[in-house]
């Protein structure tokens, strides 16, 4: 089994300045699993590292197809697989980085929840129930066959719903009971993952605020615009639902300022850290390091001493 390290967590916990630390002491590259870090020219709103930040670490996985085209779970894992193999066959240590739990979870459990298969007829038919009926009628219908899974996918999340919805209506089988059988299947990696967390939450939704600050005098603005007249952000298609552009259609359409697009991305990203923690939550305690204590960040050193500590038990 292949040796990785993987360093999740809500956005704006750390992450990037962690598993770049990490890279350096250990002799690692770092592979982002981001489901929007795959999209080109969208360095500010996906919190791209620019240089600097990467230190001379490389970086895989960033920039692979235009903000127009869908990426799956089964995309990340096909394009994950070569790249972390190379990595490890060169000597270097993959450093998996990102905040998409479900990628993480299908590359480590072999990809199993891909194996349902895809209907682009299903697909089709529930995106035109969520454009004509709304988000909300397409949810209804995920709570009716999968109540526990319709409780963890927000409506607005319409291509998790839609998928949830195709599994079984591909299958017969319910995703969470998809889910659980895919975690009988033993995967190829032995992964040492650590998750970020914090004691005190208002810690990261201070930092999600300061994040989406900088954001909107770095050119996120510009990004949502370009996005916007190209059609994609009404298109359904693979950066239309992101965190951070979805937000400014009313603001292109003359129906809200800046000031309250700012609101309602912070608001957005503090509720879509909220599913982080809950979903990376689940691989317990043991997993956990957290960036805070007594009310304060812990300096990098320090996380990053502990988080090396834990790697080097588990891979060896």
């Amino acid at each position: 089994m292949q040796n990785i390290c993987a360093i999740a967590g809500p956005t704006a916990s750390g992450k990037t300045a962690l598993a770049v630390e990490l890279a350096l002491r250990l002799g690692g590259e770092v592979v982002s699993f981001d489901s929007m870090q795959v999209y080109t020219d969208l360095a500010v709103g996906t919190a791209k590292p620019d240089m600097d930040e990467r230190r001379g670490v490389p970086h895989h996985l960033f920039d692979l197809l235009p903000p127009g085209e869908d990426f799956s779970c089964s995309d990340f894992c096909t394009a994950a697989r070569p790249v972390i193999g190379d990595i490890a066959n060169r000597g270097k240590l993959p450093i998996l980085c990102g905040g998409t739990g479900l990628y993480l979870d299908s590359l480590l459990q072999g990809d199993g929840l891909s194996a349902a298969g895809a209907d682009e007829s299903i697909r089709q038919k529930y995106n035109e129930m969520a454009q004509a009926e709304g988000n909300e009628a397409v949810h209804a219908r995920l709570a009716e066959i999968d109540p526990d899974s319709a409780a963890q996918i927000h409506p607005n999340n319409v291509k998790r719903v839609i998928r949830a919805i195709e599994i079984y209506e591909l299958t017969g089988i319910t995703k969470t009971e998809w889910d659980r059988r895919s975690k009988e299947i033993t995967g190829e990696y032995n992964a040492a993952v650590l998750v970020l967390t914090f004691r005190d939450r208002e810690l990261l939704y201070d930092r999600i605020e300061h994040r989406v600050d900088v954001m909107m005098k770095s050119g996120i603005v510009k990004e949502a615009e370009m996005l916007y007249k190209a059609g994609v952000l009404h298109s359904g298609k693979g950066v239309s639902q992101a965190i951070g552009y979805k937000e400014f259609v009313p603001y292109f359409e003359g129906t809200k300022t800046l000031a309250e697009v700012r609101d309602d991305i912070v608001l957005a990203t503090r509720h879509y850290a909220k599913r982080q923690i809950t979903w990376f939550s689940r691989r317990g305690k043991e997993s956990a390091i957290y960036v805070d204590k007594g009310g304060v960040v812990r300096a990098l050193s320090d996380i990053a001493d502990e988080a090396e500590t834990r790697i080097r038990k588990i891979i060896k």
